[in-house]
């Protein structure tokens, strides 16, 4: 488990995060949300011990990560938005850079790649964008490690390579890994993603489950406008609307729309989902 507690951190005398408190759990692949500078990536960063917790602390199965411990290290990636264009071939490189993780599979890795469609005999230096960082990404899922911080994973995929991605973190990780990955792509990540964290002006607004994000919000997609709906998004056939659950009926949870109502309505969100 990591566990996060009363967290700062600030960039000179421009603070960041600010008495950030969480609990991240296994077998879980957490959408971190927010918009631009509310600190998902120096969150990551910190989780995976690249900075240093300036005020709280961190803990990863009861170790501090910014102590690098060797244990620690071999049971964590992190996956940043921009990849190095290494000067290799993919196949050489994951051969010459997996014995870092104890439980690398090679043959994971050529197997992911394939599966993005990306020759192993190719240069990485010579990849398009696109190409590179599914490379990284089928190396992380290759190291078979607990815990992954994946910042941006489909910024650079096109659509075939997005569903390609979905599939292959939910099939090429293990069931007692803890997933956190930071997107602005919410439509690329909603079927997967759960729970939902989101930042916001230094804190953490939402850390909740999907079940628990339809017990307190209900998402309708019909076309009778509600007047009481927090949210409305207009589409074609009609519109989402979102409101509350007040009569306990089931629903399916639009993340985007979900955003989009927690971030209008902030201090609604501090009632409903952290009491």
């Amino acid at each position: 488990m990591i566990n996060v507690s009363n967290l700062a951190f600030s960039y000179g005398s421009k603070m960041v995060l600010k008495d950030i408190s969480l609990q991240i759990r296994e077998g879980n692949i957490y959408g971190l949300l927010g918009e631009n500078g509310v600190g998902k990536t120096t969150l990551l960063t910190l989780l995976c011990g690249l900075k240093k917790p300036q005020i709280g602390s961190i803990e990863v199965d009861g170790l501090a990560p910014f102590d690098r411990q060797p244990s620690l290290l071999a049971d964590q990636y992190f996956l940043p938005d921009e990849v190095a264009p290494v000067p290799a071939k993919a196949e050489v490189f994951a051969r010459e850079n997996g014995v870092f993780w104890p439980r690398f599979d090679i043959e994971k890795f050529l197997t992911i790649l394939r599966e993005f469609e990306v020759d192993p005999a190719q240069r990485m230096d010579t990849m398009s964008a696109g190409q590179l960082k599914k490379t990284w990404i089928s190396f992380a899922l290759a190291c078979n490690v607990r815990h992954y911080y994946m910042d941006e994973p489909t910024n650079g995929l096109d659509i075939p390579s997005k569903a390609q991605f979905r599939k292959a973190v939910t099939r090429y990780t293990s069931e007692d890994a803890a997933i956190v990955i930071s997107t602005h792509q919410v439509r690329d990540l909603e079927n997967i993603i759960d729970p939902i964290i989101i930042l916001d002006n230094r804190a953490v607004l939402v850390n909740a489950t999907v079940q628990e994000i339809s017990e307190k919000l209900f998402f309708d997609y019909g076309t009778e406008i509600r007047t009481d709906a927090l949210y409305r998004e207009m589409t074609p056939g009609g519109a989402i609307q979102v409101y509350p659950n007040a009569a306990g009926e089931e629903s399916k949870v639009n993340v985007e729309a979900f955003f989009n109502t927690i971030h209008a309505h902030k201090e609604l969100a501090q009632s409903l989902f952290n009491r």
